[in-house]
């Protein structure tokens, strides 16, 4: 089982990090052209966590604050993103705007018909059904971890 474990470990690590750079490298389309995959990340974190403040944001990416800052304020001047006071007046709290929205959307669009031309005739969707179950579970586990 142990062995078994480290395959796994290793095959998931393998995907998502050459698997990530493979499909982006192979994205068509105006989005992936003019937004780099760092902004990209940034607003696809902010559709799934935001509103929330650029210290979480650092947090997320890994990286240093000046980074996510650069990131912030490029995507501030297109109009994808909006700095607004929370609750607390000294909190600052960055969101998407509707444009971001649609960026967000072309992208996750772009990359579903990359991975399912992909895919097409290679899985069939008993394996696809499986892969949903195990992913469900351990994203169940890691927000059990998180809590």
């Amino acid at each position: 089982m142990k062995e078994l474990m480290r395959e796994a470990v290793q095959l998931f690590e393998e995907v998502m990090f050459q698997g990530a750079e493979h499909v982006i490298d192979a994205m068509e389309g105006d989005v992936w052209r003019e937004y780099s995959r760092e902004q990209l990340q940034l607003l696809k974190l902010l559709e799934q966590f935001g509103p929330i403040q650029a210290g979480q944001l650092v947090q997320k990416q890994g990286v240093h604050k000046s980074a996510v800052s650069n990131r912030l304020k490029k995507l501030v001047d297109k109009n994808l993103v909006v700095s607004r006071r929370g609750q607390d007046q000294r909190e600052r709290l960055i969101e998407l705007t509707e444009a971001g929205r649609h960026i967000v959307e072309a992208a996750d669009a772009a990359v579903y018909r990359y991975v399912e031309s992909l895919l097409d005739g290679e899985i069939d969707e008993a394996e696809i059904e499986q892969f949903v179950r195990t992913f469900r579970k351990i994203k169940q586990l890691l927000r059990i971890g998180e809590e």
